[in-house]
């Protein structure tokens, strides 16, 4: 029951989250929605019993949005009045797609079904089968993506040193 319970909790949260992404207009609100909705989804993971994947949603993608932060802290111009408006213009398509999407949760949750049994341990998660995999099958990718984000902070400063020397 508590489960349950904690499965509810996490999952309004990472809703909540997703809807301020939408209908929030500066970038940092933006982006601290992002990091609730996605501690919100390592929370379901938790309580799910994928602690692994839980752990792997905080380190990644978590860590990603406050690099995102950084930058955008770094390269967003503070005097730029743009962002002076709490609410972008997506708040009514915002909420009515939320009222949409709950309206179809309650259809479907309330719908009578047949329902499969699942044999105990069919859809487990393993942590050896996913290691053996991400490194014979996807280590070129995960060491492309390293360098993809070595060349994104350069960048970064680059353009940063290049400002303050046009500024200075």
């Amino acid at each position: 029951m508590i489960g349950q319970a904690l499965l509810w909790f996490f999952a309004a949260g990472a809703l909540a989250g997703g809807v301020a992404m939408l209908v929030l207009r500066h970038p940092m609100h933006v982006a601290l929605s992002l990091i609730g909705t996605m501690l919100s989804l390592a929370g379901i993971y938790a309580a799910l019993g994928v602690h692994v994947v839980a752990v792997f949603q905080v380190l990644i993608y978590v860590g990603a949005v406050m690099v995102f932060m950084v930058y955008a802290i770094m390269l967003l111009d503070v005097r730029d009045t743009s962002f002076t408006s709490r609410y972008s213009g997506l708040l009514i398509p915002g909420v009515a797609g939320l009222a949409l999407f709950i309206g179809a949760l309650v259809y479907v949750l309330r719908r009578e079904g047949p329902v499969g049994d699942i044999a105990p341990g069919a859809t487990a998660f393993r942590v050896e089968r996913f290691s053996v995999d991400f490194l014979h099958e996807y280590w070129l990718h995960f060491e492309l993506t390293s360098v993809l984000l070595l060349a994104a902070v350069v960048a970064a400063i680059a353009i940063l040193k290049a400002k303050r020397r046009g500024d200075g």
